[in-house]
C-alpha cells in the first residue's frame, strides 16, 4: 500500500498543468452527406491546427503486380491540379507560415498541414481540390517514378537492415499483402504508369473513403461549416469496394531467414511472431501484448535486458515491440544484438532460454505496476501534442477501430492483469514465427 501511495503521488507530479486543466481532448465526430467522417479534437492552448486527411487505402489495398502505387500516388498529389501548379500546394502552406507533408502505410495514406487556425479554410480548399482534380501527365509520371525509385535506392537498397526487414516480412506473411513493402518491389515500381496511378486514385480518393481529423484551436461548429463548404460538394464514389483482404492461413511451420551483406556493421538476431491486432470492441488481448512487449524488451529494466545484457552478458542490446494498430493480423518482434565474441547461434539460444525462463517465472508485479504508471504518464503527455493526437485518431479509424476504442484504450491497458499477460505470451507460437540472422558473409570481417 505504501508503494502504491508513492506511485500515485509520483503520477500526480507527472501531470502537466495543462493536462490537469480542461484544455484538450474534447472529441467530436460527425459525417457529411457524402460519407466523409470528420473528427474534431479541441485544444485551445495555441492558435494552431493540424488538418489531416486520411484515406482508407494503403499499400495492402494495391492490385497485385502494382506494388508501390499507393506511395507513388502520394507523391503525385503534390503535382498540378485544375487550379494549382505543381509544387504550389506546399508553397502556399509555407507562405502562410505552415508546414505540410504526407505518408503512406499498409492501411492508409494521409496528408497533413500544421498551420494557424485562421488558415484552416484555405487548407480545406486545396485538399478538396486535389482529392478530385489532380492533373497527371506521362511526363510527371516518368519524373516522379524516378523519384520513388531513387528513394528506394537510398532507404532500402543501400541499407542492409531495411533489406533484411523486407525479407522477414515476406517470410512472415504467407498470403497477406503486409508481406509486400509499402514502397513496393523494385521490379514492379519500375513498371508503374499513368493507368496504375489513375486507377488507384479514381477508386479510392473519394470522400466516403476518408477520415478528416482536425485538432487544435477550433470548435466542431467551425469545422463542420468549413468541411460542408469545401468537401461537401464532392460526390461520393458509389462503386467504392468493400475493404476485403486475403487472410492468413494458420501458420504451422517456423521459418528462418539468413541475410548476408558485407555492409552489415552489427550482426543481430531478429524474431517475429504473427499475433492478433487491436480489434474494435475487443482490445484486451492487444493490451496484454502491448504490456508484454514492455516487460520483455522495454528498456534496460526489461526481462531480456536483465537476463541477457546484465546476468549472462551475452547481448549488448535487446528490445521487443508490438504494433497493435493494424487492420489485420500484426507482429510481435524481438531483437538481440550479441556481445562481441558471441555467435548469432548462441545469441538466439540465449533468447530462447530467456523466454522459457519468463514463462516459468511469470510476471513481476512490481514491474507491471511500474509499466502501467509509465503508460498512464505517456497517455497524459500525448495530450500536449496536437500532431500526435490527430495521428492517433487517424491511424485508429483507418485501421478498423472507433473513437470509443481510442478513448477506452488507457483504461483497458490499466486493467491488464498478470494472468492476461501470461495468456498473451502463449500467442508467441514458434510455428507462427520467423527467426532472422543479419550477418556479414563468411570470411568478411568488420
Amino acid at each position: 500500500m505504501l508503494r502504491y501511495a508513492r506511485n500515485a503521488a509520483l503520477f500526480a507530479l507527472l501531470l502537466p498543468a495543462a493536462a490537469q486543466a480542461e484544455t484538450s481532448g474534447k472529441v467530436t465526430d460527425f459525417k457529411l452527406d457524402n460519407g466523409m467522417q470528420v473528427v474534431v479534437v479541441e485544444d485551445h492552448r495555441a492558435p494552431v491546427v493540424q488538418h489531416m486527411l486520411w484515406y482508407r487505402a494503403g499499400s495492402a489495398d494495391e492490385p497485385k503486380g502494382s506494388s508501390g502505387v499507393a506511395h507513388f500516388l502520394e507523391h503525385l498529389l503534390f503535382k498540378a491540379t485544375d487550379t494549382l501548379e505543381a509544387g504550389e500546394f506546399s508553397a502556399v502552406v509555407a507562405a502562410n507560415g505552415g508546414r505540410d507533408n504526407a505518408f503512406t502505410s499498409y492501411d492508409y495514406t494521409a496528408y497533413f498541414q500544421r498551420i494557424a487556425a485562421d488558415r484552416l479554410g484555405l487548407m480545406m480548399t486545396m485538399e478538396a481540390d486535389r482529392m478530385k482534380n489532380i492533373q497527371l501527365t506521362p511526363e510527371n509520371i516518368a519524373t516522379e517514378r524516378d523519384v520513388i525509385i531513387e528513394e528506394r535506392n537510398q532507404r532500402t537498397e543501400n541499407n542492409p537492415q531495411a533489406l533484411f526487414g523486407e525479407q522477414i516480412s515476406a517470410a512472415q506473411y504467407l498470403n497477406h499483402r503486409y508481406g509486400t513493402p509499402v514502397i513496393g518491389w523494385m521490379h514492379e515500381m519500375q513498371e508503374l504508369d499513368l493507368d496504375d496511378a489513375l486507377g488507384f486514385y479514381e477508386l479510392y480518393y473519394s470522400p466516403n473513403n476518408t477520415v478528416l481529423v482536425v485538432s487544435g484551436d477550433v470548435t466542431p461548429e467551425e469545422v463542420r461549416a468549413l468541411a460542408e463548404e469545401h468537401y461537401g460538394p464532392i460526390p461520393l464514389n458509389p462503386d467504392l469496394p468493400e475493404r476485403l483482404r486475403t487472410e492468413e492461413p494458420r501458420q504451422n511451420a517456423e521459418r528462418r531467414v539468413i541475410f548476408r551483406d558485407a555492409r552489415v556493421a552489427q550482426p543481430y538476431v531478429y524474431r517475429s511472431y504473427l499475433v492478433p491486432e487491436r480489434d474494435s470492441g475487443a482490445q484486451e488481448t492487444a493490451a496484454a501484448l502491448t504490456i508484454l512487449a514492455e516487460i520483455l524488451g522495454g528498456g534496460t529494466t526489461s526481462f531480456l535486458a536483465e537476463k541477457l545484457q546484465f546476468d549472462t552478458q551475452t547481448a549488448t542490446y535487446t528490445t521487443a515491440g508490438y504494433s497493435g494498430v493494424s487492420l489485420d493480423d500484426t507482429t510481435f518482434r524481438m531483437i538481440v544484438v550479441p556481445t562481441p565474441g558471441v555467435s548469432l547461434e548462441d545469441g538466439e539460444a540465449a533468447l530462447d532460454g530467456a523466454l522459457a525462463e519468463f514463462m516459468e517465472a511469470g510476471v513481476d508485479t512490481d514491474q507491471l505496476e511500474r509499466i502501467k504508471l509509465q503508460l498512464r504518464a505517456s497517455e497524459i503527455y500525448a495530450q500536449d501534442n496536437v500532431d500526435g493526437i490527430a495521428n492517433r485518431y487517424g491511424r485508429a479509424l483507418t485501421s478498423g477501430l472507433t473513437i470509443q476504442d481510442v478513448e477506452a484504450w488507457p483504461d483497458i491497458l490499466d486493467a491488464v492483469t498478470a494472468d492476461d499477460i501470461m495468456q498473451a505470451a502463449t500467442l508467441l507460437r514458434r510455428e507462427a514465427s520467423v527467426t532472422g540472422w543479419l550477418m556479414r558473409p563468411e570470411g568478411v570481417s568488420q
